[in-house]
């Protein structure tokens, strides 16, 4: 990066961090704070950065933030789509193609999850990729956010590693291989034909899981907009809980949160969720 580069980006970080509000990033403000929009420190703190690796970047010095550590600055910083682009271009980062593990999350999706404070929440896209959880999803699921490639989807993962189904029933397992494969057929179908990252997907899948081949054979198609789970907590034993989903406009995202299921003692569990905390969630 040149040094025109380092310090437009630093002046660019400063002047989004001003413009956000404490209470935007789920803060109180306090009677005592004395600049506009967020603190240096808790931009560090949204986006797991250290204070003076973030205080370095202000400054327009420091190393090339990574692509991971711009995504993270720009769900901090609630950054638009324009604006998360101009970031990563900035710092001469390739801008994620959309669906991805880095893909940028609407500003108004991320407002909400940060008001989700009592029930376990996340942002996935519609190939099953996590986006962000908040901590009582953490709790329940475990971080799904740390896989990168194809790994990286849920739905990849459930078909070609065994772990990957141990925190569901045995007995659940074929009713959700089924439900997956009909809500990625639908959401292929949604978007471009020609769509490389939906394509590579079920190519690759098709060619390491007969399971999968067989299902897809079937050509069921339905999109996932709630469905009711049964998750084999370590800690906590069987949750059953209704999972629900709200879809952004073009389908690519969705937001998922956990409520507990009706005539079942999952509420005092879920309860327990933020004093568990986030011990190890999967079922041994």
């Amino acid at each position: 990066m040149s040094a025109a580069k380092y310090a437009e980006l630093g002046t660019f970080l400063r002047s989004r961090r001003e413009r956000v509000r404490p209470a935007d990033v789920g803060l109180v403000a306090g009677p005592r704070r004395r600049v506009p929009g967020l603190r240096r420190e808790e931009v560090a703190h949204l986006a797991g950065a250290s204070v003076d690796y973030y205080n370095e970047l202000e400054r327009g010095a420091g190393s090339q933030p990574s692509e991971q550590m711009l995504a993270a600055l720009a769900r901090a910083l609630r950054l638009s789509a324009d604006e998360r682009d101009y970031l990563y271009r900035l710092a001469e980062r390739p801008v994620p193609a959309q669906g991805g593990a880095a893909s940028h999350i609407h500003p108004g999706m991320l407002d909400l999850l940060g008001r989700m404070t009592s029930t376990p929440a996340q942002v996935i896209t519609d190939l099953h990729v996590t986006l962000v959880q908040n901590p009582l999803a953490v709790a329940l699921l475990g971080d799904q956010s740390g896989f990168r490639g194809p790994r990286a989807s849920f739905v990849h993962r459930w078909f070609t590693e065994p772990e990957a189904r141990r925190l569901y029933p045995a007995a659940d397992h074929d009713r959700l291989s089924r439900s997956f494969v009909a809500d990625l057929r639908a959401a292929a179908a949604r978007r471009d034909a020609k769509d490389p990252e939906a394509r590579s997907m079920i190519r690759t899948l098709l060619g390491v899981s007969p399971e999968f081949a067989a299902l897809w054979a079937d050509h069921d198609v339905a999109f996932r907009r709630d469905d009711r789970k049964r998750l084999d907590h370590a800690v906590l034993g069987l949750i059953e809980v209704n999972c629900l989903h709200l879809f952004s406009e073009d389908g690519r995202q969705r937001l998922l949160w956990f409520t507990p299921a009706v005539g079942t003692d999952s509420a005092g569990l879920l309860e327990l969720l933020a004093v568990v905390g986030t011990q190890e969630v999967v079922a041994p």
